[in-house]
This record gives structure tokens, C-alpha cells and sequence, in this order.
């Protein structure tokens, strides 16, 4: 019975579900996972030390997370047909300006223009649609949508690894910019009858806290927001951090590059259980139940990238983190609509993800200069666990604050 419902929720809303998926798979290439394979080659291109590249990564980060809290509000005014093309055209120009850029001073500009498009852009459109376009089975929708980014993480750092072994970095950019711009007629496609038209979306809007819509002003005057900060910028931060690392972390692991790598369709497919689960779960219980909790294994798996010396356990601290991060795809999200309403959630949603791309610039350029310093990554993830078990007390005296006006 419950495979008839989901067969049937999947075929009644295959468009849009698909336009989610699309749009979250393709800010992978705005996502530092991607970037990071080519870490290796734009250090020794430009001539940076960990501690610079870091630097002017989170420079052009920073500066999209700035960006983001007017582009983010967009969502609010434009469909989804006439934004997500015009983001994806965006993303294809950064794309194709890695591949052509030799100057170091431009190197800031392009991370920005990647970073605001595709990690920013294209994941706060997809997940503001499914939070504004779906009500009851709204955890459902965004499990579905954040596929989007399971697929790129699992595919393309590995087929991008094994493809410059034969052909030059700068190709598999411009490979990137081609793929992207396929994606617009594709988008176009599916939302040729968007769900929910923005002149509709006083109509069908859900409540927050109190029974009311909040504004972005008054969210930011709200405790709670800022409760909820370090749960928003730690498992950006700091996953950023890891995968940024990844070939600084592989060779004092003694491993090689692409021993790691291919461990990450393992991680993919435990955030995909986690996604679902925790998809399943907001439907089933909200997210002030879940939110308080569900970034503990993300402090174990830390800790245990603290310790691990092997291929294995490098396996299960991969599964620690992918839990809390399959978790983080869809509960913020839902968070937002739940207890701040809906009619005002792409304002909304735009400072959260301002707040996660922020973390997102603070953690390489963090991370990065304590390795130019000396302090090895090991002694920074047991750091990292300690941040996130505190993170999840934080969490806990906020919600239990505000949970009573829902």
C-alpha cells in the first residue's frame, strides 16, 4: 500500500519533482565537492599554499553569501521557469570562465560567480519550490528533490578524478558549462505548467508560528533564528572543509586521491537512506522533534576522522557524516515553512542559505590556515565533534523556547 502511494505521488508530481532533482544536481558543479578534485591543479597553476587558495575561496564565498540575501529573495517574485534558467545560464558562464581563466587575481571572481549560481542559487530555488509547492508531503517532495545532489556527489567527483587522467582540467570545465546549459531547455520542459504561480501563492501559503506568515524582519528579530545559527553554518563549514581537504586529507592518511573518492558513493547512498528517512520522519513528527538531534552523527563521524588510519574506518566515518548531512537536505528547509509560514519563505530561506554559504567560505579559509600554522587536520576534527554536540544544545533550548507558539 505504501509503494501504491509513493508510485502514485511520484507520477502525479513527476515535473516538478524532476525540475528539483535537475536544479540540485546541477549546483554540484557550484559545489565545493566538485571544486575541490581540482584543487591540486589550480594550487599549482596559480601557485598557492593550502592557506591562499582557502583564502580566495572564501573570499569569492563570503561575497556570494552576501549576494545571496537579495538574489535569495527573488524566489519570492520570479516562477521557478523564469528564474532557474537564467541561474543555470549563470552558472554555465562561471563554469566556462574556470576553464579560460590564467590570472590569479580573477580566481576570486569565478569561485564567486560558481559559488552564488550554482551551490546558492540553484539549491535555495530547488528547495523554496518544494517547501512552497507541497504541504502535507512536503519532507517527501524535498527528500526527492535533494536526489539532485546525492547523484552529483556520488558521479561526478569520481568520473571528473578519472577523467583527468587523460584529458586537461580545463576541458572538464568547460564540459561543465556545456552540461549546464542542456539543463535549461530541460528545465523549461518540465515547468511548462509551474505548480503553484507566484499569483496564487497568497492562496495556498501555510502558516507559521502563531498562526501567521513572518516576514524576513521579523524572523531576524525572533530568538529563534539565531538559535538556529550554528546548526545552520556548522555542517556547512565544516563538510565544506572535508571535501575541500579531501587531497591534503587522503595524503596525510596515506592514502591515494582516489582511494577516497571512491568511497563517496558510499557516502551518497547512506545520505540518500538518511533523506528519506528524515523525510518520512518531518512528515510524521515535524521538525522540532528531529531538529535538536540529528547533527550527533556528524560529531562522531569527526571524531572518528580524528582517529581512523584505514580504508574501513574511513568508510564508517563517511557513513556518520552522510546521516547528518542526508538529514540536513530536507529538515532546515521544512524548518523554515513550519514554523515561519510560507508566503515568505524565499526571503526567509535567503538568509539561512546566506548564513550556510557564509559557513561554507569560513570553513576552508578556517581549516586551511590552521594547516599553514601547523595544527594537522586530525586535532581540528576532534574540535570540529566538540562544536557540533554543543551545537545540538543550542538547538534544543531554542525549539524548546519557541515550540509552544506552533
Amino acid at each position: 500500500m505504501i509503494g501504491r502511494g509513493v508510485r502514485l505521488f511520484l507520477a502525479d508530481n513527476a515535473p516538478w519533482l524532476g525540475a528539483g532533482v535537475l536544479l540540485t544536481f546541477m549546483s554540484s558543479f557550484g559545489q565545493t565537492f566538485f571544486i575541490s578534485i581540482f584543487a591540486g591543479q589550480i594550487r599549482a597553476e596559480f601557485g598557492l599554499s593550502h592557506g591562499a587558495w582557502g583564502g580566495l575561496y572564501s573570499l569569492g564565498t563570503t561575497v556570494s553569501a552576501i549576494v545571496m540575501i537579495w538574489a535569495g529573495g527573488l524566489t519570492d517574485i520570479y516562477r521557478v521557469r523564469v528564474l532557474g534558467p537564467a541561474v543555470l545560464l549563470g552558472l554555465a558562464c562561471a563554469a566556462l570562465a574556470m576553464a579560460v581563466n590564467h590570472w590569479v587575481i580573477l580566481l576570486p571572481v569565478v569561485i564567486f560567480l560558481l559559488r552564488l549560481f550554482g551551490q546558492g542559487m540553484c539549491s535555495h530555488i530547488a528547495m523554496v519550490a518544494m517547501a512552497r509547492w507541497f504541504t502535507a508531503t512536503r519532507g517527501r517532495a524535498l527528500s526527492i528533490a535533494t536526489l539532485g545532489f546525492a547523484v552529483g556527489e556520488a558521479l561526478l567527483p569520481v568520473l571528473f578524478v578519472a577523467a583527468m587522467a587523460f584529458v586537461d582540467w580545463h576541458f572538464l570545465w568547460a564540459l561543465s558549462a556545456a552540461i549546464a546549459l542542456l539543463g535549461i531547455p530541460a528545465l523549461t520542459r518540465m515547468l511548462r505548467r509551474e505548480r503553484t504561480p507566484q499569483s496564487l501563492a497568497r492562496e495556498t501559503s501555510a502558516t507559521g508560528m502563531l498562526g501567521r506568515h513572518w516576514t524576513r524582519r521579523e524572523t531576524l528579530l525572533n530568538p529563534l533564528f539565531w538559535f538556529m545559527m550554528p546548526a545552520l553554518m556548522g555542517p556547512s563549514a565544516f563538510i565544506t572543509a572535508f571535501f575541500f581537504h579531501q587531497v591534503h586529507l587522503a595524503q596525510t592518511k596515506g592514502w591515494a586521491h582516489i582511494q577516497l573518492v571512491a568511497l563517496f558513493p558510499v557516502y551518497t547512498g547512506v545520505s540518500i537512506l538518511a533523506m528519506f528517512a528524515s523525510g518520512w520522519a518531518l512528515d510524521r513528527w515535524g521538525t522540532a522533534r528531529m531538529m535538536p538531534f540529528y547533527q550527533i552523527p556528524m560529531a562522531a563521524g569527526f571524531a572518528l576522522f580524528a582517529f581512523v588510519q584505514t580504508i574501513p574506518g574511513a568508510v564508517i566515518g563517511l557513513s556518520c557524516l552522510a546521516i547528518s548531512v542526508g538529514a540536513n537536505s530536507t529538515l532546515p528547509a521544512a524548518f523554515w515553512a513550519e514554523f515561519y509560514g510560507t508566503r515568505h519563505i524565499g526571503a526567509i530561506k535567503a538568509m539561512a542559505a546566506a548564513v550556510m554559504v557564509l559557513g561554507s567560505a569560513v570553513g576552508p579559509g578556517l581549516t586551511g590556515g590552521l594547516i599553514d600554522l601547523g595544527v594537522p587536520l586530525s586535532t581540528q576534527f576532534l574540535w570540529i565533534a566538540w562544536f557540533f554536540v554543543a551545537t545540538c544544545g543550542i538547538v534544543w533550548i531554542g525549539i524548546h523556547r519557541a515550540r509552544r507558539l506552533l
